[in-house]
């Protein structure tokens, strides 16, 4: 496999303030890689960095092996699409009117428009304005014009933080597609749940600096215990552990019938995140 994105050492500093210290990760083509941390952790600007939106203060950032700040040359530009909160659209016109316009940037077909309103479940809106569209369907909008020209790096930043379960998880079924067509994903999120149903690896970023990184799985058994709870016909709830004299117990309680039910006691990457840092994502 080949790095997409391979940063080393990366720092960022605004006047006085550190907002990334040391940061190295590298994502390998193909795949989704979520970068997970509380607003304020730095994560928009290590998208901003990546896409050439601001310059870092030190340290190797390469996006295809090239520096990154090459993106800003209009034949990189069309290797990458990106959603972020900065919408950028035209109040005034509709929905399929600002993709159009987009489309004829990138020289695109009128069909490319109609599948990235397809993507985002807003076909059946697309003569509505701007202007008229809640928080939630300008977010779509925004994702439908980051994918619409089928782009190799898709840079997510909370990208369905507005958004209703339903749709949501239309958005979800979409990003895996174009994942499986061959787009390398970067998600940022605060939601954990969105991270385990969709990365494959993860990274905590805190305070500028990551400070774990991993498969969930991997996390997920590098910070567990290897316990269970069982619940009881009486209401209780036992812990057990693995070993022989735990496992007696289990097996004599499933004799005795009266086991109503067995989960292990996994760690959710929001448990993980606080069991490094000590804070929660929020």
């Amino acid at each position: 496999m080949n790095a997409v994105i391979d940063v080393q050492h990366l720092k960022k500093t605004f006047n006085k303030e550190t907002a990334l210290q040391d940061v190295s990760f590298t994502i390998q083509k193909g795949e989704i890689f979520g970068f997970l941390g509380p607003s304020g952790s730095g994560k928009t600007t290590t998208i901003k960095i990546l896409t050439a939106q601001t310059e870092k203060t030190a340290g190797n950032v390469l996006l295809f092996g090239q520096p990154a700040a090459g993106m800003k040359q209009s034949q990189n530009r069309k290797r990458f699409g990106i959603l972020t909160d900065n919408s950028g659209l035209y109040t005034r016109l509709t929905i399929e009117e600002n993709l159009l316009l987009y489309s004829k940037l990138y020289e695109l077909s009128v069909t490319a428009v109609k599948e990235a309103l397809d993507f985002v479940n807003l076909y059946a809106d697309r003569k509505k304005k701007i202007s008229q569209l809640s928080k939630g369907m300008i977010q779509r909008v925004t994702l439908a014009r980051a994918i619409m020209h089928k782009p190799e790096l898709l840079f997510l930043d909370e990208p369905t933080s507005a958004l209703d379960p339903v749709n949501t998880e239309h958005i979800y079924n979409g990003l895996r597609k174009l994942n499986a067509m061959g787009t390398t994903i970067f998600l940022t999120t605060h939601d954990m749940s969105e991270a385990e149903i969709l990365c494959d690896r993860v990274a905590f970023l805190h305070k500028g600096k990551i400070r774990a990184i991993g498969a969930p799985s991997d996390l997920k058994q590098e910070f567990g215990t290897d316990s269970m709870t069982v619940e009881l016909t009486d209401g209780t709830q036992e812990v057990i552990q693995n070993g022989a004299q735990d496992a007696q117990k289990l097996y004599q309680w499933m004799q005795a019938n009266i086991v109503t039910r067995i989960h292990t006691n996994e760690p959710t990457l929001g448990d993980i995140f606080m069991q490094i840092t000590g804070s929660d994502l929020v």
